[in-house]
Protein backbone atom coordinates (compact mmCIF):
# COMPACT_ATOMS: atom_id res chain seq x y z
CA UNK A 1 0.00 0.00 0.00
CA UNK A 2 1.26 3.47 -0.93
CA UNK A 3 2.27 5.49 2.13
CA UNK A 4 0.64 8.82 2.99
CA UNK A 5 3.43 11.41 2.91
CA UNK A 6 3.00 14.19 5.45
CA UNK A 7 4.62 17.45 6.55
CA UNK A 8 4.31 18.71 10.15
CA UNK A 9 4.34 22.51 10.58
CA UNK A 10 4.65 23.85 14.14
CA UNK A 11 7.02 26.33 15.73
CA UNK A 12 7.54 24.07 18.78
CA UNK A 13 10.24 21.44 18.28
CA UNK A 14 8.64 19.33 21.01
CA UNK A 15 5.26 19.43 19.29
CA UNK A 16 6.82 18.57 15.93
CA UNK A 17 8.50 15.49 17.41
CA UNK A 18 5.38 14.42 19.32
CA UNK A 19 2.99 14.87 16.37
CA UNK A 20 5.43 12.99 14.13
CA UNK A 21 5.48 10.02 16.53
CA UNK A 22 1.67 9.98 16.63
CA UNK A 23 1.42 10.06 12.84
CA UNK A 24 4.05 7.40 12.31
CA UNK A 25 2.08 5.20 14.70
CA UNK A 26 -0.15 4.61 11.68
CA UNK A 27 1.26 1.87 9.42
CA UNK A 28 0.71 3.74 6.14
CA UNK A 29 1.95 7.21 7.19
CA UNK A 30 5.41 8.65 6.62
CA UNK A 31 6.40 12.13 7.85
CA UNK A 32 8.70 13.41 5.10
CA UNK A 33 9.38 16.91 6.41
CA UNK A 34 9.01 19.49 9.17
CA UNK A 35 8.74 23.27 9.29
CA UNK A 36 8.86 25.83 12.12
CA UNK A 37 7.01 28.67 10.35
CA UNK A 38 4.77 29.37 7.38
CA UNK A 39 7.54 30.38 4.98
CA UNK A 40 9.44 27.15 5.60
CA UNK A 41 6.16 25.24 5.43
CA UNK A 42 5.44 26.52 1.92
CA UNK A 43 8.95 25.59 0.76
CA UNK A 44 8.57 22.07 2.17
CA UNK A 45 5.21 21.59 0.46
CA UNK A 46 6.60 22.81 -2.88
CA UNK A 47 9.78 20.71 -2.64
CA UNK A 48 8.42 17.53 -1.07
CA UNK A 49 4.92 17.46 -2.61
CA UNK A 50 3.34 15.75 0.44
CA UNK A 51 -0.14 14.23 0.41
CA UNK A 52 -1.22 16.32 3.41
CA UNK A 53 0.04 18.46 6.31
CA UNK A 54 -0.69 19.44 9.89
CA UNK A 55 -0.50 23.14 10.71
CA UNK A 56 -0.21 25.29 13.83
CA UNK A 57 -1.77 28.75 13.44
CA UNK A 58 0.43 30.86 15.71
CA UNK A 59 3.97 30.90 14.30
CA UNK A 60 6.76 33.44 13.69
CA UNK A 61 7.65 35.03 10.31
CA UNK A 62 4.56 33.83 8.43
CA UNK A 63 1.53 32.68 10.41
CA UNK A 64 -0.72 29.76 9.56
CA UNK A 65 -3.42 31.91 7.95
CA UNK A 66 -1.11 33.46 5.38
CA UNK A 67 0.42 30.10 4.57
CA UNK A 68 -3.03 28.52 4.25
CA UNK A 69 -4.20 31.15 1.74
CA UNK A 70 -1.11 30.64 -0.41
CA UNK A 71 -1.20 26.84 -0.30
CA UNK A 72 -4.94 26.53 -1.02
CA UNK A 73 -4.76 28.99 -3.94
CA UNK A 74 -1.64 27.56 -5.56
CA UNK A 75 -1.20 23.86 -4.72
CA UNK A 76 -4.05 22.69 -2.45
CA UNK A 77 -3.54 19.67 -0.24
CA UNK A 78 -5.55 18.53 2.81
CA UNK A 79 -4.42 20.49 5.87
CA UNK A 80 -5.48 19.69 9.44
CA UNK A 81 -5.19 22.52 11.96
CA UNK A 82 -3.84 21.60 15.40
CA UNK A 83 -4.86 24.49 17.62
CA UNK A 84 -5.12 25.37 21.29
CA UNK A 85 -8.57 26.18 22.70
CA UNK A 86 -7.43 29.76 23.26
CA UNK A 87 -7.45 30.11 19.44
CA UNK A 88 -11.07 28.96 19.08
CA UNK A 89 -12.24 32.01 17.10
CA UNK A 90 -9.27 31.72 14.74
CA UNK A 91 -9.94 28.07 13.91
CA UNK A 92 -13.13 28.89 12.02
CA UNK A 93 -11.33 31.46 9.89
CA UNK A 94 -8.83 28.73 8.97
CA UNK A 95 -11.66 26.36 7.99
CA UNK A 96 -13.13 29.06 5.75
CA UNK A 97 -9.71 29.45 4.10
CA UNK A 98 -9.68 25.75 3.17
CA UNK A 99 -8.37 23.72 6.10
CA UNK A 100 -10.22 20.40 6.05
CA UNK A 101 -10.51 19.91 9.81
CA UNK A 102 -9.07 20.87 13.18
CA UNK A 103 -7.95 19.21 16.38
CA UNK A 104 -7.94 20.94 19.76
CA UNK A 105 -4.74 20.82 21.77
CA UNK A 106 -5.55 20.14 25.45
CA UNK A 107 -3.66 23.31 26.44
CA UNK A 108 -1.75 26.13 24.79
CA UNK A 109 1.60 25.56 26.48
CA UNK A 110 4.14 22.94 25.51
CA UNK A 111 3.52 19.82 27.60
CA UNK A 112 2.83 16.08 27.51
CA UNK A 113 -0.89 16.98 27.40
CA UNK A 114 -0.60 17.03 23.60
CA UNK A 115 -0.41 13.23 23.69
CA UNK A 116 -4.17 13.22 24.40
CA UNK A 117 -4.94 14.12 20.78
CA UNK A 118 -3.35 10.91 19.40
CA UNK A 119 -6.59 9.00 18.70
CA UNK A 120 -8.38 12.02 17.19
CA UNK A 121 -5.42 12.89 14.96
CA UNK A 122 -4.96 9.35 13.71
CA UNK A 123 -8.68 8.95 12.91
CA UNK A 124 -8.78 12.22 10.94
CA UNK A 125 -5.69 11.29 8.95
CA UNK A 126 -7.18 7.88 8.12
CA UNK A 127 -10.32 9.53 6.78
CA UNK A 128 -8.77 12.49 4.99
CA UNK A 129 -8.57 10.88 1.57
CA UNK A 130 -12.31 10.55 1.32
CA UNK A 131 -12.42 14.36 1.34
CA UNK A 132 -13.59 16.38 -1.65
CA UNK A 133 -10.65 18.76 -2.23
CA UNK A 134 -12.16 20.09 -5.46
CA UNK A 135 -15.17 21.44 -3.58
CA UNK A 136 -13.04 22.84 -0.73
CA UNK A 137 -11.12 24.90 -3.31
CA UNK A 138 -14.32 25.88 -5.14
CA UNK A 139 -16.40 26.98 -2.16
CA UNK A 140 -14.43 30.20 -1.49
CA UNK A 141 -15.00 31.31 -5.09
CA UNK A 142 -18.69 30.48 -4.80
CA UNK A 143 -19.03 32.48 -1.60
CA UNK A 144 -18.03 35.68 -3.37
CA UNK A 145 -19.71 34.96 -6.69
CA UNK A 146 -23.13 33.58 -5.91
CA UNK A 147 -25.74 33.81 -3.18
CA UNK A 148 -26.90 30.50 -1.64
CA UNK A 149 -30.36 31.46 -2.92
CA UNK A 150 -29.19 31.25 -6.52
CA UNK A 151 -28.43 34.83 -7.59
CA UNK A 152 -25.35 37.01 -7.66
CA UNK A 153 -24.34 38.52 -4.34
CA UNK A 154 -25.80 42.01 -4.03
CA UNK A 155 -29.22 40.94 -5.27
CA UNK A 156 -30.53 39.95 -1.82
CA UNK A 157 -34.09 38.69 -2.19
CA UNK A 158 -37.11 39.55 -0.11
CA UNK A 159 -38.32 36.34 1.56
CA UNK A 160 -42.06 35.92 1.10
CA UNK A 161 -44.13 33.63 3.32
CA UNK A 162 -46.96 32.35 1.17
CA UNK A 163 -48.84 30.52 3.88
CA UNK A 164 -48.54 29.29 7.43
CA UNK A 165 -45.15 27.64 7.66
CA UNK A 166 -45.29 23.93 6.86
CA UNK A 167 -42.28 23.39 9.14
CA UNK A 168 -41.86 24.58 12.73
CA UNK A 169 -38.25 23.53 13.18
CA UNK A 170 -35.21 22.75 11.01
CA UNK A 171 -32.55 20.45 12.50
CA UNK A 172 -29.11 20.32 10.88
CA UNK A 173 -26.41 17.73 11.54
CA UNK A 174 -22.82 18.00 10.32
CA UNK A 175 -19.26 16.86 10.95
CA UNK A 176 -16.12 17.38 8.82
CA UNK A 177 -16.65 20.37 6.53
CA UNK A 178 -19.68 21.47 8.53
CA UNK A 179 -18.65 24.92 9.81
CA UNK A 180 -18.23 26.54 6.35
CA UNK A 181 -21.33 24.68 5.08
CA UNK A 182 -23.44 25.99 7.96
CA UNK A 183 -22.11 29.51 7.45
CA UNK A 184 -23.11 29.31 3.78
CA UNK A 185 -26.65 28.30 4.72
CA UNK A 186 -27.17 30.83 7.51
CA UNK A 187 -25.78 33.72 5.47
CA UNK A 188 -28.75 33.23 3.13
CA UNK A 189 -31.19 33.96 5.96
CA UNK A 190 -31.27 37.73 5.47
CA UNK A 191 -34.18 38.24 7.86
CA UNK A 192 -35.62 36.44 10.88
CA UNK A 193 -37.70 33.54 9.64
CA UNK A 194 -40.83 31.98 11.18
CA UNK A 195 -39.22 28.69 12.15
CA UNK A 196 -36.67 27.52 14.73
CA UNK A 197 -33.30 26.01 13.88
CA UNK A 198 -31.13 23.62 15.91
CA UNK A 199 -27.67 22.35 15.00
CA UNK A 200 -25.50 19.45 16.12
CA UNK A 201 -22.01 19.91 14.66
CA UNK A 202 -19.39 17.38 15.77
CA UNK A 203 -16.96 19.52 17.73
CA UNK A 204 -14.92 19.27 20.94
CA UNK A 205 -15.82 21.19 24.08
CA UNK A 206 -14.66 24.80 24.18
CA UNK A 207 -15.19 25.74 20.52
CA UNK A 208 -18.94 25.95 19.94
CA UNK A 209 -19.48 29.28 21.73
CA UNK A 210 -17.07 31.00 19.33
CA UNK A 211 -18.64 29.11 16.43
CA UNK A 212 -22.13 30.32 17.40
CA UNK A 213 -20.89 33.91 17.74
CA UNK A 214 -19.32 33.73 14.28
CA UNK A 215 -22.53 32.41 12.72
CA UNK A 216 -24.54 35.07 14.54
CA UNK A 217 -22.60 37.77 12.72
CA UNK A 218 -23.43 36.27 9.32
CA UNK A 219 -27.21 35.96 9.57
CA UNK A 220 -30.36 37.79 10.61
CA UNK A 221 -31.32 34.85 12.82
CA UNK A 222 -30.33 34.88 16.49
CA UNK A 223 -27.59 32.24 16.92
CA UNK A 224 -26.39 31.09 20.33
CA UNK A 225 -24.67 28.14 21.95
CA UNK A 226 -27.47 26.23 23.65
CA UNK A 227 -27.80 26.13 27.42
CA UNK A 228 -29.93 23.72 29.40
CA UNK A 229 -33.48 25.09 29.47
CA UNK A 230 -33.16 27.39 26.43
CA UNK A 231 -36.53 27.81 24.76
CA UNK A 232 -36.98 26.83 21.11
CA UNK A 233 -38.59 29.83 19.39
CA UNK A 234 -38.95 31.04 15.77
CA UNK A 235 -36.01 33.08 14.52
CA UNK A 236 -33.56 31.49 16.98
CA UNK A 237 -30.74 29.04 16.22
CA UNK A 238 -29.43 26.80 19.01
CA UNK A 239 -25.98 25.21 18.56
CA UNK A 240 -25.28 22.06 20.60
CA UNK A 241 -22.33 22.60 22.99
CA UNK A 242 -19.21 20.70 22.00
CA UNK A 243 -18.69 17.44 23.85
CA UNK A 244 -22.36 17.13 24.89
CA UNK A 245 -25.66 16.11 23.33
CA UNK A 246 -28.59 18.44 22.76
CA UNK A 247 -32.03 16.85 23.04
CA UNK A 248 -35.47 18.43 23.52
CA UNK A 249 -38.39 18.26 25.88
CA UNK A 250 -41.94 19.60 25.57
CA UNK A 251 -43.17 21.09 28.83
CA UNK A 252 -45.97 23.52 29.73
CA UNK A 253 -46.73 24.28 26.11
CA UNK A 254 -43.15 25.10 25.10
CA UNK A 255 -40.13 23.16 23.86
CA UNK A 256 -36.81 23.51 25.66
CA UNK A 257 -33.30 22.24 25.04
CA UNK A 258 -31.79 19.73 27.42
CA UNK A 259 -27.99 19.51 27.45
CA UNK A 260 -26.96 16.01 28.48
CA UNK A 261 -23.83 13.91 28.67
CA UNK A 262 -23.36 11.49 25.75
CA UNK A 263 -24.12 7.81 26.25
CA UNK A 264 -21.52 5.09 25.84
CA UNK A 265 -23.11 4.25 22.47
CA UNK A 266 -22.55 7.76 21.06
CA UNK A 267 -19.43 7.59 18.91
CA UNK A 268 -19.93 11.06 17.45
CA UNK A 269 -20.61 14.03 19.72
CA UNK A 270 -22.76 16.13 19.76
CA UNK A 271 -24.97 13.33 18.47
CA UNK A 272 -27.11 14.11 15.42
CA UNK A 273 -29.08 10.90 15.97
CA UNK A 274 -30.00 11.89 19.54
CA UNK A 275 -31.14 15.33 18.36
CA UNK A 276 -33.24 13.99 15.45
CA UNK A 277 -34.93 11.29 17.56
CA UNK A 278 -35.93 13.67 20.35
CA UNK A 279 -37.31 16.24 17.88
CA UNK A 280 -39.27 13.64 15.89
CA UNK A 281 -41.21 12.70 19.03
CA UNK A 282 -42.22 16.33 19.60
CA UNK A 283 -42.66 17.86 16.13
CA UNK A 284 -43.66 14.94 13.90
CA UNK A 285 -44.57 16.26 10.41
CA UNK A 286 -43.51 19.80 11.36
CA UNK A 287 -39.82 18.76 11.44
CA UNK A 288 -37.29 19.15 8.62
CA UNK A 289 -34.03 17.26 9.22
CA UNK A 290 -30.93 18.08 7.17
CA UNK A 291 -27.83 15.86 6.98
CA UNK A 292 -24.74 17.76 5.83
CA UNK A 293 -21.13 16.83 5.08
CA UNK A 294 -19.29 14.61 7.54
CA UNK A 295 -17.56 11.29 8.13
CA UNK A 296 -19.32 8.35 9.74
CA UNK A 297 -22.99 7.44 9.92
CA UNK A 298 -24.37 9.82 12.56
CA UNK A 299 -27.87 10.91 11.59
CA UNK A 300 -28.94 7.75 9.73
CA UNK A 301 -30.78 6.28 12.73
CA UNK A 302 -32.38 9.65 13.40
CA UNK A 303 -33.54 9.93 9.78
CA UNK A 304 -35.66 6.81 10.30
CA UNK A 305 -37.27 8.33 13.39
CA UNK A 306 -38.01 11.58 11.52
CA UNK A 307 -39.70 9.76 8.63
CA UNK A 308 -41.64 7.45 10.95
CA UNK A 309 -43.04 10.59 12.60
CA UNK A 310 -44.02 12.11 9.23
CA UNK A 311 -41.19 14.65 8.94
CA UNK A 312 -39.03 15.57 5.94
CA UNK A 313 -35.33 14.86 5.32
CA UNK A 314 -32.75 16.56 3.10
CA UNK A 315 -29.19 15.36 2.49
CA UNK A 316 -26.20 17.14 0.98
CA UNK A 317 -25.09 15.94 -2.45
CA UNK A 318 -21.76 14.18 -2.92
CA UNK A 319 -20.53 16.90 -5.30
CA UNK A 320 -20.37 19.50 -2.51
CA UNK A 321 -19.76 17.33 0.58
CA UNK A 322 -16.23 17.63 1.95
CA UNK A 323 -16.80 14.09 3.24
CA UNK A 324 -19.81 12.18 1.89
CA UNK A 325 -20.04 9.71 4.79
CA UNK A 326 -23.02 11.08 6.77
CA UNK A 327 -25.11 12.07 3.72
CA UNK A 328 -24.35 8.73 2.02
CA UNK A 329 -25.57 6.77 5.05
CA UNK A 330 -28.72 8.92 5.28
CA UNK A 331 -29.45 8.41 1.57
CA UNK A 332 -28.85 4.65 1.95
CA UNK A 333 -31.88 4.45 4.27
CA UNK A 334 -34.06 5.17 1.23
CA UNK A 335 -35.95 7.78 3.28
CA UNK A 336 -34.36 11.06 2.13
CA UNK A 337 -36.88 13.34 0.39
CA UNK A 338 -34.31 15.26 -1.66
CA UNK A 339 -30.56 15.43 -2.21
CA UNK A 340 -29.23 18.98 -2.79
CA UNK A 341 -25.79 20.49 -3.27
CA UNK A 342 -24.68 23.04 -0.70
CA UNK A 343 -25.22 26.01 -3.01
CA UNK A 344 -28.91 25.00 -3.28
CA UNK A 345 -29.50 23.84 0.29
CA UNK A 346 -30.59 27.17 1.85
CA UNK A 347 -33.15 27.67 -0.92
CA UNK A 348 -34.47 24.13 -0.49
CA UNK A 349 -34.83 24.63 3.27
CA UNK A 350 -36.80 27.86 3.10
CA UNK A 351 -39.08 26.64 0.29
CA UNK A 352 -39.97 23.55 2.33
CA UNK A 353 -40.78 25.91 5.19
CA UNK A 354 -43.36 27.70 3.00
CA UNK A 355 -41.12 30.70 2.19
CA UNK A 356 -40.03 31.80 -1.27
CA UNK A 357 -37.22 34.20 -2.32
CA UNK A 358 -38.55 37.14 -4.35
CA UNK A 359 -35.91 39.08 -6.33
CA UNK A 360 -38.47 41.50 -7.84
Amino acid sequence: MKKIRMVVIDDSAYNRRTITKMLEGLPNVEVVGYAADGEEGIRKIIDLKPDMATLDLEMPKMDGFTMLRIVMNSFPIPIIIISSKSEDKRVFKALELGAVDFIAKPCGKISDEILKIREDLQEKVRNVFSMNMAWIKKREALSVAESPLGRKVGAAPRLVTTSTSRVDIVALGASTGGPPALQSIFSAFTEKLPFSVVVSQHMPAGFTKAFAERLNRSTAMEVREAKDGDQVIPGRVLIAPGGQNMVFQATNGEVIAKIVDPSLQDRYIPSVDAMFVSLAEIYGPKLLAVVLTGMGNDGSRGVKAVKNAGGQVLAEAEESSVVFGMPREAIATGLVDKVASLDRMAREIIIRCGIFPDFD
